[in-house]
């Protein structure tokens, strides 16, 4: 099965504890991973490949850890990423200095939701940390795009709730989650998005199975 596109966004704060992550829990009846606490995020919809009516900075070349396929679908997945974000946990990563365009008034969904509250999306402030596939044995496969968000570099709008695909949503120490049932891939994924904070221009990177273990490439 040919894995289906995705994107998600490690949403992390600093704390006088150290830094917190923003993880949900999946819903039971889900069949893709049901009960593992996981990032917001999700498929690729053909919607997210059409212009948001704000301005958008251009894309920065995603750096090594990238395929050819992921430099060309960054700007959609960036808008996934975001829309996700908000449909699953209420909140709206905005940016106080970007603009509207002129034809913002017909764009559709959650950039609507934007412009109702006087906001502009964060597209500056995602940065591309990690990409990783789902296993082969896996019912639902997904090639997904990690992009981290500092949410002390951004204003956030809306409130913590989302659309009840991911319950338990809570801000929890980054360091402390041993006790809550997590993907190996979403540890990974944690841990280079912890690194990133201190080493921005550390590159991205792929994460693969082999041989039932996650490893970093």
């Amino acid at each position: 099965m040919r894995p289906q596109a995705a994107a998600g966004i490690v949403l992390l704060r600093r704390s006088a504890k150290g830094a917190e992550v923003l993880l949900g829990r999946r819903n039971a009846r889900l069949r893709f991973m049901p009960g593992y606490y996981v990032f917001p995020g999700g498929r690729l919809d053909p919607g997210d490949r059409q212009a948001s009516g704000f301005a958008e900075p251009p894309s920065p070349l995603p750096g090594p850890g990238a395929d050819g396929l992921t430099t060309r679908l960054f700007p959609a997945l960036r808008r996934a990423a975001i829309r996700e974000t908000w449909e699953e946990t209420g909140l709206l990563l905005a940016d106080s200095e970007a603009s509207l365009t002129s034809d913002a008034e017909s764009t559709p969904g959650v950039w609507q939701d934007y412009r109702r509250a006087g906001l502009a999306p964060a597209f500056g402030q995602l940065s591309f940390v990690a990409r990783a596939i789902t296993p082969p044995q896996s019912p639902i496969r997904f090639h997904s795009r990690f992009f981290l968000c500092c949410t002390d570099e951004v204003a956030l709008g809306g409130r913590l709730a989302g659309d009840g695909e991911l319950e338990d949503l809570d801000w929890r120490p980054a360091r402390s989650l041993d006790a809550l049932p997590m993907a190996d891939v979403t540890r990974a994924v944690l841990q280079e998005a912890l690194h990133r904070l201190e080493q921005p221009e550390r590159p991205a990177c792929l994460f693969l199975y082999r041989q039932g273990r996650i490893r970093r490439r």
